[in-house]
């Protein structure tokens, strides 16, 4: 079975939806790590905020060493490094673990929310 270990920037959280604006692409690759999560796959992502310890691993620390924070995030799959500087497509998430790439798309909702904000005082 693959294994994928994603070492992020440092940043508040993973999903994407912190902040002042929701960043779109951090928000993708949770939803895609969440489904494949679910199916039972192996994928960890690590934080050099909460978890620097884990960038000291030898080919990331290398990367970082010689091309500093900005080729964050790192992706190494079985171990070995597979991207530098981008998170890995919806398309290489299900060629790696031989799922359909609409499998790691996100549920819409299934009940529609209508807030009033006319009556909030």
């Amino acid at each position: 079975m693959k294994k994928v270990e994603i070492f992020d920037p440092a940043m508040c959280c993973s999903t994407g939806v912190c902040g002042p604006s929701v960043d779109p692409e951090l928000t993708r690759v949770a939803s895609a790590v969440f489904a494949l999560e679910k199916k039972g796959f192996d994928v960890t992502r690590y934080n050099l905020t909460s978890e620097p310890d884990k960038f000291v691993e030898e080919k990331v620390n290398k990367i970082l060493m010689s091309k500093g924070p900005d080729a964050l995030p790192v992706v190494l799959v079985n171990g070995e490094v597979e991207k530098e500087g981008s998170y890995p497509t919806n398309e290489e998430f299900a060629m790696w673990f031989g799922v359909e790439e609409k499998e790691l798309k996100g549920e819409k909702p299934r009940v529609r929310i209508k807030l009033n904000l006319s009556d909030m005082k």
